[in-house]
């Protein structure tokens, strides 16, 4: 290496800005002198099939290049081959695999990076001949997962995921992974092949298997504990809106506007992975609650939806989907039947649901235009500038039934606060001081009637408001 190489490292521009993140101090170096980790450089590898446009496997490249770069490596070309299927040993042809090759040596990569899932197999072979590390973009999207988890929930179900996309792909390589029980079994292979009774292979197999089974039993319990708080707001009727959308589309700022709550907020894929709920005011004077978990992206890991199930159920148990759509993608549509998949896999399809074009501030006014008459019935909005969002809150207040019954009660005078309660948070039609107590007939919401409900004269809710001003029968 010159003085010069010695003095900076010669990198494009991509590679500064992520290698600055990377900077490492190692000693004490010469001042002025940085230290950079190296950036990994990737070729991005796509099959055009037939029925698929041209448009549509760019845009699914694009959104891979984006991926890659979360993850924290560089894009340095990219192949695409017309193909109906994929071949069943390494995914594209073998031409293809030689100007693949061709391709990562010439720009120095160090990595393939597929758009699809790869077989174990095409994998292994893949990598014996073009030389480099080969991915897919499952193992890039479980790889941010990593980076970001925080929970220990969070971070339970991604590690339960990557275990379940590595232990089909486990392969022994040399003798160290190969060895056979000893006696009869070992064939008379020599010293060093007689063992404890398996191969090393099938001990990491196993020890995986443990490790995926005490994952599956702490996420048990998590979700048990969510489910009694999901109970809990059951049980004071307290409405659930739940915020969900592709990955980056706002939902998260979107909430910190609904609820003035101060959620992480960045603008990178996947910023958000644990469920946060938030209590929300509606302009009807009710309250909801609004929670937020993680985004959806195409071509989610199957692996991932499993081991988020639990978390992603909890919009199936919400009075209201809020789909959050970022309005200046070039590829809305796309998106939003990207999402509709995942809720159709997780049973939450034909739920009552609430689309919001969000981001208008940075969307072009004539291609917004073209999005409110492809979709009248979605809300215009801006979580960043605020637009919209008054007409978004009216609209959720508007797809929640209120759910408020007459009740007729008598409360002890100790109770008191039940009758302030009953004031605060219902319509109070008639009230008497009795020598038992406060006697009173009330429009009031079920938090406040599960309250009053062993007070109750005749023990059960009054199904309407009654027409005159006679006490209920």
């Amino acid at each position: 290496m010159s003085e010069a190489d010695g003095e900076h490292l010669e990198l494009s521009r991509a590679d500064r800005r992520r290698a600055e993140a990377r900077r490492v101090e190692e000693g004490a170096p010469q001042e002025g002198v940085a230290i950079f980790r190296p950036v990994e450089r990737a070729v991005l590898v796509a099959l055009h099939r037939t029925g698929t446009t041209s448009r549509e496997v760019d845009a699914s490249l694009d959104e891979l290049e984006l991926l890659v770069d979360t993850a924290g490596s560089e894009t340095v070309g990219r192949i695409v081959q017309k193909r109906d299927q994929p071949d069943v040993a390494t995914f594209v042809g073998s031409g293809k695999v030689a100007e693949l090759r061709d391709l990562a040596r010439s720009v120095s990569a160090d990595a393939a990076i597929f758009d699809d899932e790869l077989t174990p197999a095409q994998q292994r072979n893949l990598e014996e001949r073009l030389g480099v590390k080969v991915l897919d973009r499952t193992i890039v999207i479980l790889d941010i997962f990593a980076q970001h988890a925080s929970s220990r929930e969070g971070k339970g179900q991604v590690e339960l995921a990557q275990l379940s996309y590595l232990l089909p792909r486990l392969r022994g390589w040399g003798q160290a992974l190969s060895r056979q029980a000893g006696g009869r079994v070992a064939g008379g292979a020599g010293i060093g092949t007689r063992g404890p009774g398996e191969t090393q292979l099938e001990v990491d197999r196993r020890k995986i298997m443990r490790r995926i089974t005490k994952l599956q039993r702490d996420l048990a319990e998590f979700a048990d504990t969510r489910r009694l708080k999901t109970k809990d707001r059951e049980r004071h009727a307290v409405p659930v809106v739940a915020l969900v959308g592709y990955t980056n589309a706002g939902k998260s700022t979107l909430l910190n506007r609904l609820t003035g709550a101060d959620v992480l907020v960045a603008d990178k894929l996947f910023a958000t992975l644990d469920t946060t709920a938030r209590r929300m005011a509606l302009p009807d004077g009710r309250h909801a609650v609004a929670t937020d978990t993680v985004g959806f992206v195409k071509k989610l890991p199957t692996q991932l939806v499993e081991a988020f199930k639990s978390t992603l159920e909890e919009t199936l148990r919400a009075d209201l989907l809020v789909h959050v759509v970022d309005a200046s993608h070039p590829d809305v549509e796309a998106q939003i039947l990207a999402v509709d998949r995942v809720l159709d896999e997780i049973g939450a399809g034909d739920m009552a649901r609430l689309l919001v074009l969000n981001k208008a501030d940075a969307t072009d006014r004539d291609e917004l235009a073209g999005l409110a008459r492809t979709f009248p019935s979605a809300i215009v909005a801006s979580a960043v500038t605020g637009e919209g969002i008054e007409a978004l809150a009216t609209a959720v207040a508007g797809r929640i039934p209120p759910d408020r019954r007459v009740v007729e009660a008598l409360v002890p005078y100790e109770q008191a606060a039940l009758v302030a309660q009953a004031h605060r948070e219902g319509e109070v039609f008639k009230e008497e001081h009795r020598p038992e107590g406060t006697w009173l007939v009330a429009n009031v919401e079920r938090s406040a009637g599960d309250a009053l409900a062993p007070f109750t004269v005749h023990g059960a809710w009054q199904a309407e408001r009654p027409d005159n001003g006679d006490e209920p029968a």
